[in-house]
């Protein structure tokens, strides 16, 4: 990988963390990247990043200070994703709310722009990217 795309991407994780830039931000600024998609693992505490040609890159992620819940409900978990496209929830607070309702991690697929959020015993929530 190169410096470049290495760096766009650590930045593009950084504003996120710091809740500086929105979801479309970053997808936008990983797909110029050449990020095909992302999986953010709340349990192992890192997100991987998967480019077109099939490079990955690994960062660590910070980890919310919530407990992941044990069920998982997909409601809350809706209400966070809405609050989060409308520009009211930054990633911080993303993270917090999405643990609290039982979400383990989620897969973002920017080609076929859509997320999949997965519980603790497989649930999974699907959300098409808003037009």
């Amino acid at each position: 990988m190169n410096a470049s795309t290495h760096s766009i991407i650590r930045e593009t994780a950084e504003a996120s963390a710091q809740g500086r830039i929105h979801f479309d931000q970053v997808v936008g600024r990983l797909a110029d990247a050449g990020v095909e998609s992302y999986v953010v693992d709340f349990r192992a505490r890192r997100t991987a990043y998967y480019l077109l040609d099939d490079q990955t890159l690994d960062i660590p992620l910070d980890a919310p200070d919530v407990a992941i819940a044990n069920d998982f409900d997909a409601a809350a978990l809706k209400a966070a994703i809405l609050g989060a496209q409308r520009g009211e929830v930054m990633y911080p607070e993303f993270k917090r709310l999405s643990c609290a309702a039982g979400c383990v991690g989620y897969a973002v697929w920017i080609a076929g722009r859509h997320v999949t959020y997965f519980g603790r015993r497989g649930d999974a929530h699907d959300e098409k990217f808003p037009d």
